[in-house]
């Protein structure tokens, strides 16, 4: 049986985080964003971590109004074309139904207010499946002979390496809602390729600090053997190390694998304190390995590729009291009503925010441009979202724009501002909590600047 110690010593052993200019670092279960509702409840197995609260800190509003909106006064021959490459199969598809319903939300309040350059936007979505197929290629392939301007996507790290070369090659902007990958930050895109998730250098370093502050002097990994994953263990390793920690067991896997024991197996004989699961959807193979050798759902720490709902895949309180990290301001109640209206199915709203943002800059740019050429808008994406008057939607944020001012565009993941690597430069890192249920609920949010 794995135990985890109490956190109390452990907590005096941390070293500061310190992520670029600033980051506010917490010790599990205590205050992180300021105005955040948050509880200090310890939980189960002598873990300091915090349980979770029905909302989180609001600092922005869902789109929509801004009253009346003026008419361009440019106009184009060619209406901007959006298309998504998304994932709707493979071991990403539940993140799938929440980055499309952003991008539609986003499409029909953009139309809803008059349009791009005096036409509707149109918006065309494509499957990009994961690293197993050729499905992404052959989307982008698609997309591209379809004109489009932009592409939001792909959600993994891995898939987008796959078409970045391709769709920036074509003087199209890649705009992706998910990929954390540092990689990214350095490639040779042209300044084509622009996120709204933050690098994994942030939620690597939320991570194990976290883990840490949790009480855990020692930690096993089971991670994703592609961009994704080893970027991500790779940054959560330093953290815990760098908090005192000792990652005693680090196993890989690689997609399409559906067999986990051997990697189970070394992780527990490891006996660490807590064990953290990097992976996609396989986590619904390993998870059960785990629990059935006598790992606690309290020891279980997840990230953004496998925190979803698990309501229909496991037994009532199989993993209450895990927890999981998603870059990005928790999701807000309006928000999430808006987004139901689009997909009322919708159980997951993982990205959601950062696809919507990511329609409302490159519509934005294109008004600022007076373009709908993607190497056009790509120069106006930094300007619309920094150093000017805040707004949250595009109807607001188009009038001001029409009325001359300059914008500084926050949206529904977070203040939006860009690097010149096309990188979001400040973000915040959602710590989720799972329930009897194995639902998972908001718990305390941390904020970085990178």
């Amino acid at each position: 049986m794995i135990s985890l110690p109490h956190a109390a010593p452990r907590i005096a052993k941390l070293t500061a985080l310190s992520i670029g200019v600033a980051f506010l670092a917490t010790a599990c279960g205590g205050s992180s964003t300021p105005g955040a509702t948050e509880s200090t409840a310890p939980a189960a197995s002598g873990i300091a971590c915090p349980a979770p609260s029905a909302t989180g800190s609001s600092t922005t509003e869902a789109g929509g109004g801004g009253g009346a909106v003026p008419p361009s006064a440019t106009t184009t021959d060619t209406p901007l074309k959006i298309g998504s490459l998304l994932p709707t199969t493979g071991s990403l598809a539940f993140l799938g139904p929440p980055e499309i319903a952003g991008v539609n939300l986003g499409i029909k309040e953009v139309n809803d207010a008059g349009g791009v350059l005096g036409k509707p936007v149109e918006v065309i979505h494509r499957d990009s499946g994961d690293t197993k197929t050729d499905i992404a290629t052959q989307s982008t392939t698609a997309l591209l002979g379809s004109g489009v301007s932009a592409v939001v996507g792909a959600a993994s790290s891995g898939v987008s390496k796959t078409v970045i070369n391709q769709i920036t090659g074509a003087g199209v902007i890649q705009f992706s809602p998910a990929n954390t990958s540092p990689d990214f930050t350095t490639w040779d895109d042209k300044g084509l390729y622009w996120r709204t998730a933050p690098s994994d250098v942030l939620q690597g370093k939320v991570l194990g600090n976290y883990m840490a502050t949790c009480g855990a002097q020692t930690v096993g990994m089971i991670v994703l053997n592609d961009a994704y994953g080893t970027g991500l263990a790779k940054n959560v390793k330093e953290a815990f190390q760098a908090a005192g920690g000792k990652v005693v067991a680090e196993e890989l896997f690689n997609e399409g694998d559906s067999q986990f024991s051997s990697q189970v197996d070394k992780v527990i004989a490891a006996k660490p304190d807590a064990i953290a699961l990097i992976t996609f959807d396989q986590a619904k193979s390993i998870v059960p390995l785990m629990t059935g050798k006598g790992v606690k759902a309290t020891q279980m720490f997840m990230v953004d590729g496998n925190t979803s709902d698990y309501s229909k895949d496991f037994q009532a309180g199989t993993l209450k009291g895990a927890q999981g990290t998603i870059p990005g301001t928790f999701a807000k109640e309006d928000f999430k009503k808006k987004l139901l209206a689009i997909d009322p199915a919708l159980k997951d709203y993982s990205y959601a925010g950062e696809s919507y943002d990511a329609v409302n800059l490159i519509a934005l740019a294109s008004e600022a441009a007076k373009s709908t050429k993607g190497t056009d808008i790509a120069q106006q994406l930094k300007a619309v979202s920094e150093t000017g008057e805040k707004c949250n939607n595009f109807a607001s944020c188009v009038t001001l724009l029409r009325d001359g001012k300059d914008i500084d565009y926050d949206g529904q993941s977070g203040p939006v501002s860009f690097s010149d690597a096309g990188d979001p430069t400040e973000a915040y890192i959602g710590i989720y909590e799972y329930q009897d249920d194995n639902t998972y609920k908001p718990s305390k949010e941390e904020f970085g600047k990178l």
